[in-house]
């Protein structure tokens, strides 16, 4: 990547030479091969931290290709191929983290899995396990694990990725919109018990993002002209709109906010629309 590319990926990111909110800072971005992680962990190197990513998927090269642009982008960055709903490969990578960076200053919790078009009454126990052990429980045990570094040192923040649908019910949306809620209580569980160790945990619920993860919503002109329609602001979000959200609450901005949901949604709540964007009905 030249330099050309770089600052591209630092104008995406919102971020000027003078604007460095994360200096100093090391983070950790779980999810971050592509999509929303991988735009959370370029806006945290252009902001100045050293960024630790992660994803359960290492052999298509995305992994490494991110931690390269991190890199050129000032951080000193590592990647990690890691389940996040195993406990050994959390700890494990935390706990090189911790050795190669000295400390955790800011966890994104972006990992996650979604299989649209299943109803609760017709999911499988395969399809409920997956979706509950990455989305619910993997957050989970990265909060806990960075969590006991953050209250050693004495603070931290913490980014949990929710849903709009983690709010109110999506059609065909199932057991993601369960776990989505699932860390939205999770978040305000862990504000509360943390808030004494000056550790701040919130998070975000996207609406529907431009990214692999949803691209039944726009893949297709016509797909995505229908998605569009349903937002009040006439457009779906990209990856970086909600980078911007997860550096503000990372940084020193967002220093007294705790314990709260910020949607990120452009106006739009889910209905039976949803299922009738993707089916072209």
């Amino acid at each position: 990547m030249g330099m050309r590319d770089c600052a591209a990926l630092m104008s995406r990111s919102g971020r000027n030479m003078e604007n460095q909110k994360l200096k100093g800072k090391s983070a950790v971005v779980t999810g971050a091969r592509r999509g929303i992680g991988r735009a959370i962990a370029i806006a945290y190197a252009a902001a100045g931290a050293d960024v630790a990513i992660c994803d359960i998927v290492g052999e298509d090269g995305l992994l490494d290709k991110t931690r390269t642009e991190l890199e050129q982008l000032g951080s000193k960055s590592a990647a990690y191929v890691a389940d996040v709903s195993r406990r050994d490969d959390v700890e494990e990578m935390t706990r090189q983290v911790r050795n190669a960076y000295g400390k955790i200053d800011i966890l994104a919790n972006c990992a996650g899995v979604w299989i649209p078009g299943q109803n609760l009454i017709e999911c499988s126990d395969e399809n409920w396990d997956k979706v509950i052990d990455t989305n619910l429980k993997g957050t989970y045990l990265c909060c806990r694990a960075a969590g006991k570094v953050m209250v050693a040192q004495g603070s931290g923040s913490i980014i949990n990725m929710s849903s709009q649908v983690g709010l109110t019910p999506g059609a065909g949306a199932g057991a993601y919109s369960i776990s989505k809620a699932g860390i939205i209580m999770m978040t305000r569980q862990l504000a509360l018990e943390l808030a004494e160790y000056r550790i701040r945990v919130n998070a975000l619920a996207p609406g529907v993002v431009k990214t692999d993860f949803n691209a039944a919503f726009w893949k297709e002109p016509a797909a995505e002209k229908k998605s569009a329609a349903m937002v009040p602001l006439g457009r779906l979000a990209v990856p970086e709109d909600i980078a911007s959200a997860a550096l503000f609450l990372a940084s020193d901005d967002a220093g007294y906010i705790t314990g709260q949901v910020l949607a990120i949604n452009g106006g739009w709540a889910p209905s039976s629309s949803v299922r009738s964007a993707v089916s072209g009905q």
